[in-house]
């Protein structure tokens, strides 16, 4: 229901400026010999030629009217030109429309406060701008005006037959006896003159316009006289204006409640409320809506023109009449697909060009139950959060439809019997995105800093990389994190040779139980693969492996083969995290140019030799005289398991998985204990408030 609101000011200068049959101008445009033809603009559909959504003004003489189809104008005007608006995805594409209907805003806002209502109508504040011009160059004082500015309609000026209208409008332009609130009307009327006339030089539009002190009147002003016309309406004038209009012609009053209006209380036009007090206004349709009702019959309405040059909401719909309505979910989900893919479609637009992310997402529909007329229209609109990307908005938007069938059906006793014919049909189906905000600036996807883990493609943008992620998955309490959750679902789909990563290995080797605790250090490298979305095992190949085992001493063998059993039953019993990784290696990655830890562990020795002495004669005999010599890295340094503490000190602790002590030889294990022991941690929170501090080391080592 519409607001009641006060007028703050009654000096106050709004313009509504309307474009002329738009779609038609636009394939005019497109098609320069089409200009002066009778032309319409029909849809997609080839029923009866199409239904017309556009005609031209030299077609609306011969008689073509909006509600025809193709084949009826062409019987009303055989010269007619049917142009056929574009089509994507089996249905209508608009965005020809509305990139034209942008040009003209760019051009509209440098004036005043803009409001973009829809493709092709515009409203302006152009108070200040009408302050200044009076202050700094009045009308009166002017002794010249543009031919155009001339050609404006004054409502309530008496042209007598034989005078020039052009000298009449001259003269209310520049009367000095004027109030003030005229006076600034006129100044809107120069500036509004000049605004369309750089519309036709910019984009070769015609626009109509409406100028008054508030929305209501200035929108119906505009329609008045067109094309490419200007109407003007004083304050003197608003009494007379609204006396003979229409009720179902004002805004808000053409469905039920204008016929409520013409049922209860006999009004058939605006002016026929002021018979009416307001108390009896508020008895009938509430405070609110009879306040209002007794405000717009005066003529006042305080709506502001809102700033804003970008839609308020995202849309997509298509409806299905007579045979083509849909009685199945498998077609109801088949364009419920498309027209996600749309509005996916123009949502990553909007965030590339605009920065601005949707919250919202609503279906809406209309459905009948077979036999039974008053169902239609009763179909109940369902809204989610709005989640980005394309198979995200198609699952929930049949999760929606589903949910509002049953409870369509539910008041008819019915239940859904999923591609069965149950009875029922659907005429309309939309959906559309609202609460659309602004990205707080600074604000940034976590794949930005993984720094060219996920490389970007010059032809294929990832509309997901670039989306606020609000869905944060814990991480697990050491520190460990699944490799696949670093990547996006929908970048694994597009772009599945990057579902396989080569990375230093710091997930545990099935076949070598301390490589996780070891890997860093020996610098080997394995191939892994993310998860996959049906949870198919990852792969691995041994090619990138440099280790040599030596196989001389069967007891050590012997071990090492006790040590894999034992690994392997912890990795079935979900102990261990196969093919996990840390978050850290990522970042070391993005962060090895600036820190020296970083570099220290990517620089290390790429070949591993193990050498264990023959003649032990048990396993632990085995494991205390196994040394692992590092060979010496580019620096000249070279580590050995001599160094005892200070060898392993070099290894992430949060990568080394506290279960796996209990099963290393006894001698070791009190050193890892000791190592794993919980230590002071500095403040990091002091350190930064953005994500990549956290993984930055720490000076104080």
């Amino acid at each position: 229901m519409p607001v009641a609101r006060r007028e703050t000011c009654d000096a106050r200068v709004i313009a509504h400026v309307d474009m002329d049959c738009f779609y038609v101008q636009v394939e005019q445009r497109k098609q320069p010999n089409l200009r002066g033809l009778p032309t319409a603009v029909i849809q997609y559909n080839s029923y009866k030629g199409g239904a017309l959504i556009a005609v031209s003004y030299e077609a609306r003489r011969c008689g073509v009217k909006r509600s025809m189809r193709g084949d009826e104008a062409k019987e009303a005007c055989p010269q007619i030109q049917l142009v056929q608006v574009p089509v994507a995805r089996g249905k209508a594409d608009l965005n020809s429309y509305r990139n034209a209907g942008s040009e003209v805003v760019s051009v509209l806002s440098q004036k005043g406060r803009c409001e973009r209502a829809s493709i092709d109508e515009v409203y302006l504040d152009l108070t200040h701008a009408a302050e200044t011009m009076l202050m700094e160059s009045s009308p009166e004082s002017m002794q010249d005006f543009e031919e155009e500015v001339l050609k404006s309609h004054v409502l309530g000026l008496e042209i007598e037959d034989g005078s020039d209208a052009k000298e009449e409008v001259r003269k209310w332009l520049c009367r000095s006896d004027a109030s003030y609130q005229d006076k600034l009307l006129a100044c809107g009327a120069l500036i509004v003159s000049d605004l369309r006339m750089q519309v036709l030089k910019e984009t070769e539009f015609t626009c109509s316009a409406g100028i008054a002190h508030n929305k209501m009147l200035a929108k119906l002003a505009s329609a008045m006289n067109k094309p490419a016309q200007q109407t003007v309406v004083p304050h003197s004038s608003v009494e007379r204006l609204l006396a003979t209009l229409p009720i179902k012609k004002m805004k808000h009053l053409g469905g039920k409640l204008g016929s409520s209006l013409q049922s209860d209380l006999g009004v058939n036009t605006v002016g026929d409320l002021l018979q009416f007090s307001e108390e009896k206004l508020q008895q009938w349709y509430g405070i609110n809506t009879g306040t209002w009702l007794w405000n717009i019959s005066r003529g006042i309405n305080g709506e502001e023109v809102e700033g804003r040059l970008l839609p308020k909401s995202h849309g997509s719909g298509k409806t299905f009449p007579g045979p083509q309505a849909l009685k199945t979910i498998d077609s109801v989900q088949h364009w419920l697909n498309q027209l996600c893919e749309e509005l996916n479609e123009r949502l990553n637009s909007d965030l590339d060009q605009n920065k601005r992310i949707a919250q919202t997402l609503t279906l809406h529909a209309r459905a009948y139950k077979t036999g039974d007329s008053d169902s239609l229209r009763k179909f109940p609109s369902k809204s989610c959060p709005l989640r980005y990307g394309t198979r995200k908005i198609q699952e929930d938007a049949l999760i929606l439809f589903q949910a509002g069938l049953r409870d369509f059906l539910g008041s008819y006793s019915s239940k859904v019997h999923g591609n069965e014919n149950s009875n029922w049909g659907v005429t309309s189906l939309s959906l559309s995105a609202s609460k659309i905000v602004s990205i707080p600036s600074g604000t940034h996807s976590i794949a930005k800093y993984f720094g060219g883990q996920f490389p970007s493609s010059s032809s294929t943008s990832n509309p997901s990389i670039d989306v606020v992620i609000d869905e944060a998955v814990p991480s697990s309490p050491s520190g460990n994190e699944n490799c696949t959750a670093m990547v996006p679902y929908d970048l694994q789909l597009q772009h599945p040779h990057y579902t396989e990563m080569k990375h230093s290995s710091a997930c545990l080797d099935p076949q070598d139980p301390l490589n996780h605790l070891s890997s860093k250090a020996e610098g080997l490298t394995e191939e892994s693969s993310f998860m996959s979305p049906s949870g198919s095992e990852d792969r691995m190949t041994d090619g990138g492996r440099n280790r040599v085992l030596p196989a001389k001493d069967p007891s050590h063998v012997s071990n090492v083969s006790s040590m894999k059993a034992v690994v392997g039953k912890k990795k079935r019993a979900g102990k261990m995290l196969h093919e996990n990784c840390s978050i850290i290696n990522i970042f070391n990655n993005y962060h090895n140019s600036r820190s020296s830890l970083e570099q220290k562990n990517v620089s290390n020795a790429h070949d591993v030799k193990i050498s264990s002495s023959l003649g032990s004669q048990s396993a632990n005999d085995s494991y205390s005289t196994c040394n692992e010599e590092i060979d010496t890295n580019k620096d000249g340094c070279s580590v050995g398991v001599s160094q005892g503490r200070e060898a392993w000190s070099s290894y992430n602790i949060d990568e080394i998985d506290p279960s796996i002590i209990d099963e290393l030889p006894p001698e070791i294990q009190q050193e890892f204990r000791t190592l794993l022991r919980p230590q002071k941690r500095p403040n990091l929170a002091k350190r930064g408030s953005s994500i990549k501090h956290y993984f930055l080391p720490d000076k104080s080592r």
